[in-house]
């Protein structure tokens, strides 16, 4: 076998392989010989088949057969050979050798980078210390007050807070607009559901009210033709309603199935909650910060195949979470682009700073996961134990504890200050 490689790019090789026409005669004439001893032709005996009859009968297929699984094995002795890491399979193309017994082929393919990490000391955090005080408190009990608020006609005029039900119909031009007419629409006055020009209309009206206006929408409206328009819309008002909210003691706490403690462990049980988003925000956050800050310390070519690969997978994901079987009908492939390159350098640096550190999983940071994934569960101890003995989500949970190791490590090794925020300003940010 005689290889040679060329660089044809930063991470693309072309190498060619030629091998000996002596190889492939053998390899041929052994499988005419086994082919020989079963084959059954017109006119002879099993066994009987003279071997020039079943060369001729047998000979193009059997050496195309040869080839091809010369190709391969070739291939991965040769890659082996020339000490290469493929990203991804070849393209093949035979070669013309000036021998008809002789063949040879051309191999493209791109190797994987090799990637030597640099300024990882220099990697900047800065951690957010959230700290929650009676005011967080206070509002995020406010808020779940109102998901249990009802409403009350009232009759009076409408303010801000109200809900306002009413019809309405929208013409451009005297032409009615398309999907511009509406029966009992609730609008609750001062969250934007509807345009500005629109909403400010609904205030200091009551119920029975009709009313004209003119409503501006914006250039940048969906609707094209609608675009810096000003239309015609009237509405007839049915109800006006006021919030009224549960008091803040035992009997909401029931409401959110707080069976013991009352109002006081449901402040608790809202305490705790509240830590835990704050917990995950700032993981997540830390994560991104860790993980650009060590993209852009680390630039480096990555294989296309490799991306490809995951624009491909990011699409099939796309079209199972949209339950999109038709591929006609698939988000446009090129839409991935940006974020698979993102995921395969990262990939890519992970796994060198796994290496490089001889990162292992820790297997109690694997339950501790776990433990996470069921937290949920009113039996959470024993779904703990059978996720744990199913060696198909333990194996899917070790990348993402071993990349979290990883991060761990950077954010160690590099440099963190923290930061002071309420728990208002952080989770609105």
């Amino acid at each position: 076998m005689i290889v040679t490689v060329e660089s044809i790019g930063t991470l693309e090789r072309r190498m060619r392989v030629e091998l000996p026409a002596e190889s492939i005669k053998q390899e041929v004439d052994s499988r005419l010989k086994s082919v020989g001893r079963t084959a059954k032709i017109k006119g002879f005996r099993p066994g009987k088949v003279p071997a020039k009859v079943v060369k001729q009968r047998y000979g193009k297929k059997i050496r195309e057969e040869v080839l091809s699984d010369l190709v391969q094995k070739s291939y991965s002795d040769a890659v082996l050979q020339e000490n290469l890491n493929p990203a991804g399979g070849p393209k093949i193309e035979p070669q013309a050798t000036g021998d008809d017994n002789n063949f040879a082929y051309i191999a493209t393919f791109e190797i994987m980078p090799e990637i030597a990490l640099k300024n990882l000391d220099k990697i900047k955090v800065v951690k957010p210390d959230v700290s929650i005080g009676d005011k967080d408190l206070d509002e995020m009990i406010l808020k779940l007050r109102k998901q249990k608020a009802t409403w009350e006609a009232v009759d009076r005029k409408s303010k801000e807070g109200d809900r306002v039900t009413v019809d309405f119909n929208g013409e451009l031009k005297g032409e009615a607009i398309a999907g511009g007419q509406g029966t009992e629409v609730p609008v609750i006055l001062g969250q934007g559901q509807m345009l500005p020009d629109f909403e400010k209309a609904l205030y200091g009206i009551q119920a029975g009210d009709e009313k004209a206006f003119k409503v501006k929408f914006p250039k940048d409206y969906s609707a094209e033709e609608l675009q810096g328009k000003k239309a015609d819309f009237t509405v007839t008002v049915h109800r006006v309603e006021q919030e009224s909210l549960p008091p803040a003691d035992d009997s909401l706490a029931e409401q959110f199935e707080v069976k013991e403690g009352g109002i006081e462990q449901f402040k608790k049980d809202v305490t705790e909650n509240m830590h835990r988003e704050a917990t995950a925000k700032i993981k997540t956050d830390v994560r991104e910060q860790v993980l650009n800050s060590l993209i852009d310390a680390n630039p480096f070519e990555i294989p296309q195949t490799l991306k490809q690969q995951e624009m491909h997978t990011m699409q099939h994901d796309a079209m199972q979470r949209l339950g999109i079987e038709d591929h006609e009908h698939a988000p446009p492939v090129d839409s991935f682009a940006e974020m698979a390159e993102k995921r395969v350098r990262l990939g890519l640096l992970i796994r060198q700073l796994v290496a490089d550190q001889s990162l292992t999983v820790d297997t109690d940071k694997v339950r501790a996961r776990v433990a996470e994934m069921c937290a949920s569960y009113e039996n959470s101890e024993d779904m703990i134990n059978i996720y744990m003995s199913n060696p198909q989500i333990v194996e899917q949970v070790e990348p993402m504890v071993l990349e979290q190791q990883a991060i761990d490590w950077l954010v160690e090794n590099g440099k963190t200050t923290s930061r002071k925020v309420s728990f208002r300003e952080y989770m609105d940010s």
